[in-house]
């Protein structure tokens, strides 16, 4: 006889040597039996290592998986006294009887049955009572699934349910189902096994508890940047006890047609999270933080957001370990765990994940509802999951390394890197790609996104063996699907391994792409450098000799000087080199070639003349922008000047280095901010900006014949519009260090200009929404500086 004490009041089982569960090593062949009550106080099961016991403060719970039944016992009341579970043994059985409180109803004894399931969907569904567990693991020899009830910490009620392949594995999908489960407060993950062989490309590891690629939730830490739980656990979750998100009677998307987008580049984050924004502490930094600011950005004269990326990503992982960036937090993102899964820490005063899916579907709405359209930027061309070296194993790689990332086997190390982080994700390998479609139509359907802006593209577009394909499929996949073909599709058109595709991207007419060219060309022009005026002319008009191809228009063309990766707008004219050393690599990190200039000295001064000129050239530089033909993105904080202190890789500081400052914006409302805001505007009500159709000669008029005399650092032209019935555009840009005298076209027969921008005057005088009447035939330009007449 075997006494196991439990206490009741603790919900601890204990056996010598102390053990949570319980299983005999003797039966594993028992014969099945019934569960049967011998009284009100006890029930009675075959004791075999396929028995586990398991208790907490709520239920006792036995789980059978060779019959496939779980049986849990709701406790009733506190219950200060331990009560005994005896198992006796003969020698044709072992039985366990667990001996209950008097107060146990065993009449509300729940049975969770376990049977096959099905191969589809992947990742969790529900069927009735059912839930369907179904993972992916080609190469895999045995799946545990790992259930959690209550919590997803240690002290949870625990489950692990072995999966037989003869009878839960079809194809390359191992599938379970279980009756009666929780529909909400249920965590999971899988232990998966397989080949060790290294030299293979496996990186099997059973001792793991893996996130489920295909989970549309995940629970982990909930407080953005809590070091103590730096170490935390990611496990997949679910809930189908909630109602249908009400998007309201009246709701529509916005349906902004591509041409006439302004996109503003923002961390969500980053956004709020600072004490200036004069938010509650509990939604700093939150998706409903950014409902808070929606009418900055209307006063700002957006009308599409592109979100850096809110893919669940642990912004923690540089701290696992010791290494020279073990200080930083990851705040920009670019690091994901799942697919599928909004950012919970996102989610406002520690929500958790059911609060971080509401919450972002009430942030869409709401930005739909101020006509702003969101557009996701999505991570697939590399996970979280680092190199061999230093891995960091939470979910691909210990499911199925081969099918998931591009390897070479023959390579000491194996793991492909385009991404520049360690690996690189097998994208048009069938699954994976199939993977991907899921994951963007989810957010299509479930959260109402409007679009995604693909980091690091051209990685979509090499095979397995990391060889470009002139057709990759996912690409095609993407342009050609039902749901996605109808959203904003934009490429970033390069990739750490050298594949610079910009003009270039396979497009089926559809994809629109990051012009890297258009952001050094317009750079370098901007800041003087010789023979770039034809080259800005190109630029200004649309990037014909990038986009003009097949069914392609101007608005492919996705026009920037700043993104988030590189310098902001003030420090393009205020540093000459990075200043990265903050960053923990001694300066070795982020882009060398920024083709800035500080306008005479290093950094922040107080020289009232180097502060006049930096005015003017991010003048110059948004003016340039918000002219040409083609889609403009601007960068969060830009709109009043922010700066990074020349830092050029700020994707690890959780602080002012990246955090919008609300009270510079405020001290700058009247001055930069204003030109900033009503140049955007003027863009949008004006016909002449943003066309669909490529400019021809009877549209524009250039007034050069010095297009080969790389001293030339003048371009004036005129955009008519005859056509679109409203005035002509004249627009003339001076990046001399010198006065020109610019002699003014002739206006439209009964018409007269008037001068709207002059980026040399101050506030208010640099943008009149009227115009002031110009009469005269010259007009003297400052050095550096940028006018825009209107004819009316």
């Amino acid at each position: 006889m075997t006494k196991l004490a439990l206490d009741i009041n603790g919900g601890l089982l204990h056996l010598a040597p102390p053990s949570i569960f319980f299983r005999s090593p003797r039966l594993r062949n028992s014969l099945p039996c019934q569960l049967r009550k011998t009284n009100q106080r006890a029930i009675s099961t075959p004791l075999s290592s396929n028995v586990l016991l398991n208790s907490n403060n709520q239920n006792i719970t036995l789980l059978h998986l060779a019959l496939g039944n779980i049986w849990t016992v709701p406790r009733q009341g506190k219950r200060k006294q331990a009560k005994s579970i005896i198992c006796s043994q003969s020698a044709k059985e072992t039985t366990l009887e667990v001996e209950m409180p008097q107060a146990i109803d065993t009449d509300n004894v729940r049975l969770f049955g376990i049977s096959t399931g099905q191969p589809s969907p992947l990742g969790v569904s529900q069927g009735g009572n059912k839930i369907n567990f179904s993972l992916f693991a080609k190469h895999a020899t045995s799946v545990t699934l790992c259930l959690f009830l209550g919590s997803s910490k240690g002290e949870s009620e625990s489950r692990e349910i072995a999966l037989d392949p003869t009878k839960h594995r079809t194809g390359d999908r191992w599938h379970v189902c279980i009756e009666n489960l929780p529909l909400t407060g249920v965590f999971y993950g899988y232990r998966v096994d397989g080949p060790q062989g290294w030299e293979e490309g496996h990186r099997f590891d059973k001792n793991l508890i893996l996130l489920d690629p295909y989970a549309k939730l995940v629970e982990g830490r909930r407080v953005f940047g809590d070091a103590s739980e730096k170490m935390s656990r990611f496990l997949g979750t679910y809930d189908f006890s909630f109602s249908p998100f009400d998007w309201g009677d009246g709701y529509k998307r916005p349906e902004i047609p591509e041409e006439d987008l302004v996109i503003y580049e923002m961390n969500v984050r980053a956004f709020t999270a600072d004490q200036s924004s004069g938010l509650e502490h509990s939604i700093r930094g939150s998706y409903l933080g950014v409902i808070e600011k929606i009418p900055h950005l209307l006063e700002l004269g957006i009308n599409a957001v592109e979100l850096l990326p809110v893919f669940e990503f642990d912004e923690l992982e540089l701290q696992r370990r010791r290494n020279p960036r073990d200080h930083m937090i990851n705040t920009w993102g670019y690091s994901t765990m799942n697919f599928f899964s909004p950012m919970t820490r996102y989610a406002a005063n520690g929500g958790g994940p059911l609060a971080a899916s509401l919450e972002f579907k009430k942030m869409v709405k709401a930005l739909h509802a101020a006509g702003i359209e969101v557009i996701m930027d999505v991570v697939y061309n590399h996970t979280n999951e680092a190199d061999d070296e230093h891995p960091y194993t939470t979910s691909f790689r210990g499911i199925d390394n081969k099918v998931y990332y591009m390897l070479d086997i023959n390579s000491h190390v194996q793991l492909l890197n385009f991404s520049g982080c360690g690996n690189t994700l097998n994208c048009n390998y069938p699954v994976v790609m199939e993977l991907i479609l899921d994951s963007l139509r989810h957010w299509v359907t479930e959260y109402h996104v409007d679009g995604f802006r693909f980091d690091l593209a051209s990685v979509l577009c090499r095979g397995s063996d990391g060889n470009p394909l002139s057709a990759p499929p996912v690409v095609r996949a993407i342009a050609k699907d039902p749901v996605l073909s109808k959203c904003k599709i934009i490429a970033e058109p390069w990739d750490c391994g050298g594949l610079y595709l910009v003009g270039r991207f396979p497009n089926w007419d559809r994809w629109a792409e990051w012009n890297g060219k258009y952001r050094d060309d317009v750079r370098r022009f901007i800041k003087g450098d010789a023979g770039m005026k034809g080259s800005f002319a190109t630029r200004l008009a649309g990037s014909s000799d990038l986009y003009k191809v097949n069914a392609r228009k101007p608005y492919h063309s996705i026009n920037f000087v700043i993104a988030h990766d590189g310098f902001t707008l003030y420090d393009l004219v205020a540093y000459n080199s990075k200043h990265n050393e903050l960053n923990g690599e001694e300066g070795r990190d982020g882009c060398n070639d920024n083709y800035s200039w500080n306008c005479g000295f290093e950094g922040n001064t107080k020289d009232p003349g180097v502060n006049a000129l930096r005015a003017r050239q991010m003048k110059n530089f948004h003016l340039a922008l918000m002219v040409s033909q083609g889609t403009p993105m601007i960068l969060m904080a830009d709109e009043y000047g922010h700066t990074r202190y020349g830092n050029n890789n700020t994707y690890g500081h959780d602080n002012a280095l990246n955090h919008f400052q609300w009270n510079q914006l405020e001290s700058r409302k009247q001055s930069y901010f204003r030109f900033f805001a009503e140049t955007i505007k003027f863009r949008r009500q004006n016909p002449l900006l943003g066309r669909s159709i490529f400019l021809t000669q009877n549209d524009v008029s250039w007034h050069e014949n010095n297009w080969h005399n790389p001293d030339s650092r003048f371009l004036a032209f005129t955009l008519h519009g005859g056509k679109y019935g409203c005035g002509d555009l004249y627009i003339a840009f001076n990046a001399h260090d010198y006065f020109v005298k610019n002699i003014i076209p002739s206006p439209p027969f009964q018409k007269c200009w008037y001068r709207v921008v002059d980026t040399n005057l101050p506030a208010p005088d640099d943008f009149i929404v009227g115009g002031v009447p110009f009469k005269t035939n010259v007009y003297n330009m400052a050095p550096h500086s940028a006018i825009l007449f209107r004819a009316e």
